[in-house]
């Protein structure tokens, strides 16, 4: 099973970005499927965006859509997050997740990493 570990949260100014980092240990990176989710407080998890091994994306919210890129570099077995034009309520915790390829859900789950974002 693989390990997960963010970082890269903070508190940053309306308009201004922040990149987050997750690093995989344990297992086979090319095997899983990462995946970027958020929560907000009173709310409940929200799916941001994944990334394959090759490459291949795709996004949750509409609301991130053109501002948040997400990536990974397979060599150091580590995916980001890249966000931009950072929002109000772009604010919660940030969590790094994985599953298998094929899989359908995600099994593996980081501690999270809070990203607050000021008027």
């Amino acid at each position: 099973q693989v390990q997960l570990v963010e970082s890269g949260g903070g508190l940053v100014q309306a308009g201004g970005s922040l990149r987050l980092s997750c690093a995989a240990s344990g297992d086979t990176f090319s095997r899983y499927v990462m995946g970027w989710f958020r929560q907000a407080p009173g709310k409940e998890r929200e799916f941001v965006s994944s990334i394959w091994w090759s490459g291949r994306t795709s996004f949750g919210a509409d609301s991130v859509k053109g501002r948040f890129t997400i990536s990974r570099d397979n060599a150091k077995s580590t995916v980001y997050l890249q966000m931009n034009s950072l929002k109000p309520e772009d604010t919660a915790v940030y969590y790094c997740a994985a599953r298998y390829t094929g899989g359908l859900k995600y099994d593996y789950w980081g501690q999270g990493t809070q990203v607050t974002v000021s008027s």
